[in-house]
């Protein structure tokens, strides 16, 4: 794992991606100019870049440029005042040429010489019913296949929608403007997108993730079809890596061995925050509707029925105190349950009215502790090269690293 310094600071990879993605990236126009055609790089946000470190780290590659131009485009008046936070996401990163390579800079000073994934031209497909690729689904490092919102969150539509989503934050205008929310995602195009990127692109890896929903068993006929589609269209053996499927937990848990049967590795009722005061302003519909115990007790079901590690929670990083995120991530280790780490990206919507993100020691102090709760309790997260956002599979092999644990862990 790389070394790197950072205002006096000692700091491995983990840490840098950390600081990038929750930061950004200024890239030069030179970099598009060069790699755009050769490589996965794109001026559309929706393309979900990336970046590769020279020791493999993958990490989210949002260039604040375009991205603050994006905004203005597609915001609608309401949103548009969110830009006035605009002084607050001005970052020291930059990607430039250099030596005849990309590399990604700190304040000017040299700190890695970077690649990018592979051409591919995924995000220029449309499904046989016309449905565009881009919007709907994104490339995540190069395993993974991840559909962001595949239905509407019905608590953003009632007005509860979790601060830090932009998709939450698009449907609870759309229901206040009184304007229909989009259909959700037909299970056909679900496994076409799902094909094309297992054959054609060499994706392993599944993420289904939709909204919040009120009425389980609509979400359950939803899920079920996906499933059940993609096991049609592509076959459940050639997918090589993980189904993960993030869920609104059911009132009957029995939902759940549904999903298990249909082929889904490990499935998540994200809590995102554990301190619950805190919660309430940030996830106020997962607090007042699902409420925390229902979080819980189909977490625990998972695990107590289908073993360590098959059910996850995400938290998003850079929100809470460390201590109560510690906590929490704690309660849930200690249950056979993985606390997964997605890093705060506060690029389109503030948090309890600020985008300010933690300093260094804070990712610090949350990798040591996951870390440490990943070996103490064997959770392993899904094997892969590593998403751009998330960063528990990067935990995971400095774990193993750290613990000198069998070279087969790394991967």
């Amino acid at each position: 794992m790389n070394k790197y310094y950072i205002l006096d600071t000692a700091i491995d990879s983990i840490d840098l991606k950390c600081l990038v993605v929750s930061q950004g990236v200024k890239v030069s126009k030179e970099v598009y100019r060069n790699y755009s055609k050769t490589h996965r790089l794109g001026v559309n946000p929706l393309m979900c870049n990336s970046i590769i470190l020279s020791d493999g780290t993958i990490i989210q590659l949002t260039d604040m440029g375009f991205h603050l131009r994006y905004l203005t485009g597609i915001l609608s008046w309401d949103n548009l005042k969110l830009l006035r936070y605009a002084s607050d996401l001005e970052t020291p990163f930059s990607l430039k040429i250099s030596e005849g390579k990309p590399a990604l800079f700190y304040n000017d000073i040299f700190l890695d010489f970077v690649s990018f994934p592979p051409k591919t031209d995924f995000y220029g497909q449309k499904t046989s019913s016309g449905l565009p690729f881009i919007g709907n689904a994104v490339l995540q490092g190069v395993d993974w296949v991840a559909f962001q919102c595949l239905w509407p969150c019905e608590y953003a539509a009632a007005g509860k929608a979790c601060q830090f989503c932009f998709s939450g934050g698009d449907f609870e205008t759309l229901a206040r403007k009184k304007k229909p929310l989009p259909e959700p995602v037909r299970a056909e195009d679900v496994a076409e997108i799902v094909e094309y990127a297992i054959k054609e692109v060499g994706c392993n890896s599944i993420q289904i993730t939709g909204g919040s929903t009120f009425d389980n068993k609509k979400e359950y006929s939803l899920i079920a079809s996906y499933l059940e589609a993609i096991n049609q269209y592509v076959g459940r053996e050639n997918i090589k890596g993980d189904i993960l499927l993030y869920i609104t937990p059911p009132r009957d848990l029995s939902i759940i061995d549904e999903y298990f049967q249909l082929g889904a590795d490990k499935i998540a009722c994200s809590l995102e925050l554990w301190d619950e005061e805190l919660a309430r302003l940030v996830t106020p519909g997962k607090i007042e509707f699902t409420t925390r115990k229902r979080h819980l007790d189909a977490l625990e079901y998972i695990a107590a029925n289908y073993g360590q590690g098959k059910a996850f929670s995400n938290f998003i990083i850079g929100i809470e105190p460390f201590e109560t995120l510690k906590e929490g991530a704690t309660y849930l280790a200690e249950r056979g349950i993985i606390p997964t780490a997605s890093v705060w990206m506060p690029m389109g919507r503030p948090v309890n009215g600020t985008m300010q993100t933690p300093d260094i020691e804070y990712y610090i102090k949350v990798k040591e502790l996951f870390a440490d709760l990943y070996q103490k309790h064997n959770l392993e997260p899904s094997l892969c090269q590593g998403l751009n956002v998330c960063i528990e599979r990067d935990i995971w092999n400095y774990s193993c690293k750290l613990n000198k644990v069998s070279t087969a862990c790394l991967q």
